[in-house]
C-alpha cells in the first residue's frame, strides 16, 4: 500500500547520502615509502584535501597535489596536518602524495580526507525566491548540525587514536627502561655478592698464614 511522508529526520539522513563525492582513507605509511592516491575531477570543481599523520614518529610526513599537467599545487615537508582548498583548473587526473621517504626506520599512520565537490541544495527548490517552510528549515539545520557532529567525531576520533599511540608509546619505553634498571641492579648486586666474598676469602686465608 501507499506510505506516507518521510519524518523530518530520516529525510535529513535520505538526503545527506546525495551529497558531494568524497575521499576518507586511513592507511600505513611505510619508512622509506612514498603513497599516491588519484582522482578525476572536472574543471571548475571545488576541493579539499585534508590530512593527519595519527601516529609513527614526529608524527609528520611530506605532502604534494599535482594536476593533470604535473603542475605543483600544494607542497608541504614534514607536516603534520594541515588543509588545502583549491579549484580545478582543467579535467583531468589529479594526483596526491603522502611521502616518508625522509624516515629511515619509523612507519607512520596516515588520515585524509579529499573533498571533490559541494554538498548540493537540500531540497530541489531551496534556491527559490520564495522562502523555504518551516519544515524545510527545521531539516536544513538539522542537516547542518549533522555535519558538524561528523566532523567533530572524525576529529575527536583522530585525537584519541594520536593520544592512544603516545602513551602506548610511552608505557614501552617506561617498561624497557624498568628491565633495563632491573638487570642493572641485579649485575650490581651479584657483583658485590662475589666481591664480598672475594674479600671474606682474602682475608681469612691471610689469618690462616698469620695462624701457621
Amino acid at each position: 500500500g501507499s506510505r506516507g511522508p518521510l519524518p523530518p529526520l530520516l529525510l535529513v539522513w535520505a538526503l545527506a547520502a546525495c551529497a558531494a563525492r568524497a575521499s576518507e582513507i586511513t592507511f600505513e605509511l611505510p619508512d622509506n615509502a612514498k603513497q599516491c592516491f588519484y582522482e578525476e575531477i572536472a574543471q571548475g570543481t571545488k576541493c579539499t584535501l585534508e590530512f593527519q599523520v595519527i601516529t609513527g614518529g614526529h608524527y609528520d610526513v611530506d605532502c604534494r597535489l599535482e594536476d593533470p599537467d604535473g603542475i605543483v599545487l600544494y607542497k608541504e615537508m614534514k607536516k603534520q596536518y594541515d588543509s588545502f582548498t583549491f579549484t580545478a583548473s582543467r579535467n583531468g587526473t589529479y594526483k596526491f602524495c603522502f611521502s616518508n621517504e625522509f624516515s629511515t626506520f619509523t612507519h607512520k599512520t596516515v588520515y585524509f580526507d579529499f573533498q571533490v565537490g559541494e554538498d548540493p541544495p537540500l531540497f530541489p527548490s531551496e534556491n527559490r525566491v520564495t522562502a523555504l517552510t518551516q519544515m524545510e528549515s527545521a531539516c536544513v539545520s538539522i542537516h547542518e548540525a549533522l555535519k558538524s557532529v561528523i566532523d567533530y567525531q572524525t576529529h575527536f576520533r583522530l585525537r584519541e587514536a594520536q593520544g592512544r599511540s603516545r602513551a602506548e608509546d610511552l608505557n614501552t619505553r617506561v617498561a624497557y627502561w624498568s628491565i633495563g634498571e632491573a638487570i642493572i641492579l641485579l649485575v650490581v648486586s651479584i657483583g658485590q655478592v662475589f666481591l664480598l666474598k672475594s674479600f671474606f676469602s682474602d682475608k681469612r686465608t691471610t689469618t690462616t698464614r698469620v695462624g701457621s
